[in-house]
């Protein structure tokens, strides 16, 4: 037992690095939102918008993904998206008005999901029952890479341009291709003899699992509430509270950071009271502090309330879609790719909405972004109540 837990400690080093790429290519590129959109001769708006087109795309892609990794293998897969998304990277430095800048983000978002949506599966296969642990593990060491990317990305806006935030990530999928054709692990010999069988059998499973749908929901909606504060917190601190570009992304860690001592909290507690008992306690946790958010907003408090309740509420989300996802995995062992996927396709699909709500939401406050999120806690509790009774 000490020698597999070791080798999954060691593992899951290299499986966080690989899924942080897509982290990355979301939140790298927010401080150069504005450059980008005076380069390409565009308005902020159409640029904000390539982040719910890429989470569109990942989601789309996601469905595919979820079946090939079954039929040809994780690492295989894993290769082609990785080689994919460096391409479309080093293409998007290239883009010389907004319609080719979206066009190389839907590939880089089509390829990401190939990588993405192996590395849920792999977790179960060493992990087995302390599932939620090993996903603890993975969102604890994957979140360094949104609390980096804005500073990150401002860095390399400051010494270059913005086509160096993409030449960065480009490269970065390289590297993580190399990882992968050197020590990601083969499948499990039960799920290379099941590949020849109806592709389509994985998905009319989980979604006919009476007790897995509600899980899938909470992951849905808790992705939904972390996506409209990706969206919206450029607005919000750089517009509505004018935080200067440079102190942006100490703003945006601090929130992260939240993620983290979540994560940290849940690897431990998971394994003593259960992903359940942990899943209730985010729910009614992120209800409380969602209501207070749009007590702030509404009464527009200081920026010191709105700042610490946004970390408690990303640490809410965390706990929930954490412990969501595991008990979906631990339901759908031997459908380890289109369980991922269909986690993924849920969750970014959900995202892709939140730009396109924000939008005809938006009335030059926060409030429309904190409305969203507390109304997603809300529908996370009422389709999960009868289930955790």
């Amino acid at each position: 037992m000490g020698k597999t837990s070791l080798a999954a400690n060691k593992l899951i080093f290299l499986l966080a690095a690989i899924i942080a790429t897509t982290p990355l290519a979301i939140d790298m590129y927010l401080p150069a939102i504005p450059q980008i959109a005076a380069e390409l001769g565009s308005d902020l708006s159409h640029v904000q918008q390539s982040i719910s087109i890429f989470l569109l795309g990942y989601a789309i892609s996601q469905i595919i993904a979820g079946p090939l990794a079954d039929l040809i293998g994780r690492r295989r897969l894993a290769c082609i998206g990785l080689l994919g998304f460096s391409f479309a990277s080093y293409a998007l430095t290239m883009a010389e008005n907004i319609e080719s800048f979206l066009i190389f983000r839907s590939l880089q978002a089509f390829f990401g999901a190939f990588f993405s949506v192996v590395i849920p599966g792999v977790v179960q296969q060493i992990y087995n029952k302390n599932t939620a642990k090993g996903m603890s593990y993975l969102s604890l060491i994957m979140m360094i890479a949104p609390l980096l990317a804005p500073g990150i990305g401002s860095m390399l806006l400051q010494a270059y341009t913005w086509q160096a935030i993409f030449i960065f990530l480009g490269t970065y999928a390289m590297v993580m291709m190399i990882l992968v054709i050197c020590f990601l692990p083969n499948d499990p010999v039960q799920i290379k003899r099941r590949r020849k069988r109806d592709l389509l059998a994985g998905y009319r499973l989980i979604f006919s699992h009476r007790i897995a749908r509600p899980f899938l929901i909470s992951s849905m909606l808790s992705s939904f509430a972390f996506f409209c504060y990706i969206t919206a917190i450029p607005f919000v601190y750089l517009d509505y509270y004018a935080v200067s570009v440079q102190d942006f992304p100490f703003y945006f860690a601090f929130n992260v950071s939240f993620v983290i001592l979540a994560n940290i909290i849940n690897s431990q507690l998971s394994v003593r009271f259960g992903a359940v008992r942990m899943l209730r306690f985010g729910m009614f946790f992120g209800l409380i502090i969602g209501a207070l958010l749009c007590l702030v907003t509404w009464y527009n408090l200081a920026f010191i309330y709105t700042v610490l309740l946004l970390g408690l509420m990303m640490s809410s989300l965390s706990f929930i879609s954490t412990n969501s996802d595991a008990l979906v995995l631990m339901n759908f062992k031997e459908h380890g790719g289109s369980a991922a996927a269909s986690i993924g396709a849920l969750r970014f699909g959900s995202g892709a909405l939140a730009g396109p709500l924000l939008l005809v939401l938006h009335n030059d406050t926060p409030l429309a972004f904190t409305t969203l999120m507390l109304a997603s806690l809300v529908v996370i509790i009422l389709t999960r109540s009868k289930v955790l009774d």
